[in-house]
């Protein structure tokens, strides 16, 4: 039973367990997998060509070295949008509405890129922290502002995916509760009200797939840089 607006974000618990890494882990099995037959399932066939449009949108802007990360980033955006989309149901629960756990997405493959970065090509990346033709005495502030926006970007890849879903969340349970409120006093108005949580549970369809396209495109566009 839900007794507050931020409820619903609580990680679930059965027989004092938390059911967070079930949430997680469950996603898969929706998935059918490969199979050796020369006639594939239409579930197959369409996932097959969702797989292979993505990694080829994605993987356009990236030099050839990069083309390792094409495994991680598909699985990465396959497990964002599943758990995105299946959050919307009732019932259910959204992993990705958990600030650690986007945090935990965001921090290592971020660190990855720069240690990377730093590895392979140390000043092209040390660059970076100072554009060219800078005056002299605004090197110091340069360099300590590009360090802070260096660090600020996985913790702007995990804020922006929570917010952009608990918000979400959160207005289609105030219109929600407000059509069970005025069912009863004024049905004019809840039935303007449900119609407008269903549309906007539509939007929320497309913000769950939005965003995790937009959380892999960033880490593929860190990677670039």
């Amino acid at each position: 039973m839900i007794l507050g607006l931020f409820d619903q974000f609580f990680t679930p618990y059965f027989l004092g367990v938390p059911l967070l890494a079930v949430a997680i882990a469950a996603p898969w099995v929706l998935f059918p997998k490969p199979s050796n037959r020369v006639i594939h399932s239409r579930s197959l066939v369409a996932q097959n060509s969702f797989v292979l449009s993505f990694t080829k949108q994605i993987l356009l802007p990236l030099n050839v070295g990069a083309h390792k990360w094409a495994l991680l980033l598909t699985v990465l955006m396959i497990n964002l949008i599943t758990l995105n989309l299946l959050g919307l149901l009732p019932y259910t629960f959204t992993p990705t509405t958990q600030l650690p756990l986007n945090m935990g997405f965001a921090i290592p493959l971020w660190l990855a890129t720069v240690v990377i970065g730093l590895r392979n090509q140390p000043t092209i990346a040390l660059g970076h922290l100072l554009p060219e033709g800078t005056p002299a005495p605004l090197i110091p502030v340069l360099i300590i502002i590009e360090t802070i926006s260096l660090f600020v970007r996985p913790f702007a890849l995990g804020v922006r995916l929570t917010a952009n879903l608990a918000a979400g969340h959160l207005l289609i349970q105030l219109l929600s509760s407000a059509t069970l409120f005025l069912i009863n006093q004024m049905w004019p108005v809840a039935i303007l009200t449900g119609l407008v949580m269903v549309l906007l549970t539509l939007l929320e369809l497309a913000v769950a797939a939005i965003q995790a396209y937009v959380f892999v495109l960033l880490l593929s566009l860190y990677l670039q840089e």
